[in-house]
């Protein structure tokens, strides 16, 4: 049986990973203090969403609907959209108005910050069952897995919505605009995303995720470097 420090590790360590990996992208390198604050506040907004997810859930089995719209419906509406819409209030709470924000591009990383951050806490809670505890080799091969699919999910659906933000503070008339516009793109590809790994039967499961992924890496890749050419400072 696997000791708890092993289990932490595994359930931080694709968050951490990819952080290393998104912040090498930022030539003016934020506040150490400031990234773990909003890494930490994204995981605690991972408590609030486990409970209304749950609540959702119920909720969406209480209605007489048949039973693949009721899991569609909880997939986009009681998933995707709760945790998309959680990791932008992070953010637009601890970050629109901190002066560490003083450049475009610094939304879309605290975006992929406050998303790595719900993902270290899901990782653990996912590695952490109460019951049965997994293997070595099994808690590696969850802990792998979603380093390459949730957690990496989570940060680009989030830099897809940082790079929207970054934006509509350039065009402060579709401000409300493109932010929602943001926010609709992460949550439709991430229910697809999971739609496709849960309702899907047969390794065609996982076409789609990968072309999702492939797609958003793509777009928040192009997204840091276009944002970057932004030379105007962020007017919070």
């Amino acid at each position: 049986m696997m000791n708890y420090p092993l289990y932490i590790f595994f359930g931080l360590a694709p968050s951490f990973i990819w952080l290393l990996f998104f912040l090498r992208k930022d030539s003016h390198p934020e506040p150490h203090a400031t990234v773990l604050k909003i890494f930490f506040y994204g995981m605690l907004s991972a408590i609030p969403v486990a409970l209304i997810e749950l609540g959702a859930a119920d909720l969406f089995k209480s209605t007489y609907l048949p039973s693949f719209l009721v899991q569609t419906l909880y997939i986009f509406l009681g998933v995707a959209l709760i945790e998309e819409v959680f990791k932008y209030l992070v953010v637009r709470q601890k970050v629109l108005q901190h002066p560490a924000l003083d450049e475009p591009v610094d939304l879309i990383l605290y975006m992929i910050i406050a998303a790595l951050g719900f993902a270290a806490l899901e990782n653990l809670l996912i590695l952490f069952p109460m019951t049965n505890p997994f293997q070595f080799l099994e808690t590696f091969l969850v802990s792998s897995f979603r380093f390459v699919g949730a957690t990496f999910l989570h940060a680009l659906c989030s830099g897809l919505i940082g790079y929207f933000l970054a934006l509509s503070f350039f065009e402060s008339k579709h401000r409300l605009k493109l932010t929602i516009q943001g926010l609709i793109l992460a949550i439709v590809l991430h229910g697809l995303y999971d739609f496709s790994i849960i309702k899907i039967e047969g390794s065609f499961r996982f076409v789609l995720p990968v072309i999702i992924l492939i797609g958003l890496a793509v777009f928040v890749s192009w997204g840091f470097k276009k944002v970057k050419k932004l030379k105007s400072v962020c007017k919070i």
